[in-house]
């Protein structure tokens, strides 16, 4: 009799040290989604402020109004990022629509 109600005593111990680890787990599972939607913001703001400048830059290359051949390159390269994005934006409006 007082081997069984050890041997419970040591399964009630063990289920409560896995409580607590699991407990433990949660928190740091928690903890890492948090870091996890930080960083994902914190990359969305950067690609926003890459684009943003990538686009400022763009205005400022037509702005100059030179009519060199690097004006030119400058004038097609900025053409052809211009249809990659009306590529995207049909991409995102097909699947808005589907």
């Amino acid at each position: 009799m007082v081997d069984l109600e050890s041997q419970i005593k040591n399964v009630q111990e063990k289920l409560h040290q896995l409580l607590r680890q699991q407990q433990l787990l949660q928190k740091e599972n928690h903890r890492l989604r948090r870091e996890i939607d930080r960083a994902t913001q914190l990359s969305q703001e950067k690609e926003d402020l890459a684009m943003l400048l990538q686009q400022q830059m763009d205005a400022l290359k037509l702005g100059g109004g030179s009519s060199s051949s690097r004006s030119e390159e400058d004038k097609a390269t900025l053409e052809k990022r211009i249809d990659g994005y009306l590529k995207e934006i049909d991409k995102c409006l097909a699947l808005l629509n589907a």
